[in-house]
């Protein structure tokens, strides 16, 4: 007997639905499959069974549907299966599969030395000796992201060194020269810590200083809360969120909408990359198959092409463009110790009781919320906060004079320098 009309229709749609619904059951199981496995064969393997699976389902109820025999009916969906599973391993060959962008390392500078730390870590950093009698206190910076290092001694330091303190600059685990994780979930908020506190134990420094910068900011008051003792004083300059819990994700500020329309242009293709959009899903099931699928070198490369897009967002309208350097970002460090970040609990009350001197500095061009930076200063009872005119989220870009100034003052224990570019308001 014939197929009747409306048989015929249910038919030829579930054919017509084959087609865009084997890569979606193809895309749930590949990410279902990273549950339970950090392989990517086997992520590969269970995506295209579940596509295969899907094709030959829909295919036989179609083609049932439309009045074929039982066994030609198989063979067509049988050949409806193949044909689909081919075309979704072609599309994800020429997408997820196809290898992202790397550069080559280059050469450290000269003055990049490294610490082999009793946390594992194998940490980058460059140090400016203390001129004449060093001064006991060494001086610690901290860069942004997380993972997002400088390079070099930053503004300020050559100074400071010349006031003879020691002055250091890290990159962070993750970032720049020092050590990537095999297993990215050890990409902590209290690793980032354990590693400063072995730093300060390697230098033999009772106590040390911080400046921190942006999330380097959010590290030192996570290291403050934790060993207040071993810090004589603290900077924090233009400092990111206080408690992860409060400002999660961009909350705190966003830099992106500053940018002109040809680098948002450029920044919408880089986030849409199947495969860097591939890692991510796979970064909320399963980090470690993400890191599987991209390793390191892509995903910091990639990482770098979007700073690039945004290096001069975070400054004043009509500031100078700021510097390129081959200083590697960290992807995985980046996108881990921020989530880790948004768990801890609230660092606030031992702050509270943490009596060191600190220094908040923001630009009044800086992206990050003011409310984000004032909550420094209620947290923080021996602190002045200092606001700089004609500068954005880098101060020392903005205004390197005055920041250098500013840093020297405090540090030298010298009233800070005052006149129309500053102004402060103090606790404590």
């Amino acid at each position: 007997m014939s197929p009747t009309l409306p048989r015929r229709i249910t038919g030829g749609a579930l054919l017509l639905l084959a087609i865009p619904l084997t890569p979606v059951v193809a895309t749930a199981g590949f990410l279902a499959a990273a549950f339970v496995t950090t392989s990517v064969p086997a992520l590969v393997l269970t995506a295209l069974a579940s596509s295969a699976l899907a094709g030959g389902l829909l295919g036989r109820a179609a083609f049932a549907l439309l009045g074929l025999e039982r066994r030609p009916g198989l063979r067509a969906a049988v050949f409806l299966a193949v044909g689909v599973t081919v075309a979704v391993a072609v599309l994800a060959s020429v997408t997820i599969f196809r290898p992202m962008a790397t550069t080559t390392a280059a050469p450290a500078p000269p003055g990049v030395k490294f610490w082999n730390l009793p946390t594992g870590s194998r940490i980058a950093y460059v140090h400016a000796s203390a001129a004449g009698k060093a001064r006991p206190t060494p001086v610690i910076f901290l860069h942004g992201g997380p993972g997002t290092p400088g390079e070099g001694i930053p503004t300020g330091g050559r100074e400071l060194a010349a006031d003879g303190f020691d002055v250091y600059s890290y990159d962070q685990l993750g970032g720049g020269r020092s050590t990537r994780l095999r297993d990215i979930t050890g990409y902590t908020v209290a690793r980032q810590v354990a590693d400063l506190e072995a730093i300060r134990r390697t230098l033999d420094a009772d106590r040390i200083i911080l400046v921190g910068q942006s999330w380097g900011g959010s590290l030192a008051a996570q290291y403050l809360a934790a060993h207040s003792k071993h810090v004589a004083k603290a900077v924090f300059t233009s400092p990111g969120a206080l408690w992860g819990r409060e400002y999660p994700g961009s909350t705190a500020g966003e830099p992106w909408n500053r940018l002109a329309p040809a680098q948002k242009a450029q920044l919408d293709r880089l986030n849409s990359t199947p495969r860097l959009l591939a890692a991510s899903l796979l970064l909320q099931v399963n980090p470690g198959a993400a890191h599987a699928l991209v390793g390191d070198r892509e995903a910091d490369h990639w990482l770098h092409e979007v700073a690039l897009q945004g290096k001069d967002s975070a400054s004043c309208k009509g500031a100078l463009p700021a510097k390129e350097h081959n200083n590697p970002q960290g992807f995985y460090s980046n996108q881990m110790t921020r989530k880790d970040f948004e768990q801890l609990s609230d660092p606030r009350p031992s702050l509270r009781t943490a009596h060191v001197p600190s220094l908040i500095t923001r630009g009044e061009c800086d992206f990050i919320k003011p409310v984000v930076t004032a909550e420094y200063q209620r947290a923080l009872p021996d602190s002045k906060l200092v606001t700089v005119k004609r500068a954005g989220h880098s101060i020392s870009r903005g205004q390197p004079r005055l920041y250098t100034a500013l840093l020297r003052s405090f540090l030298l224990g010298k009233p800070l320098p005052v006149g129309s570019d500053v102004r402060t308001s103090e606790r404590g």
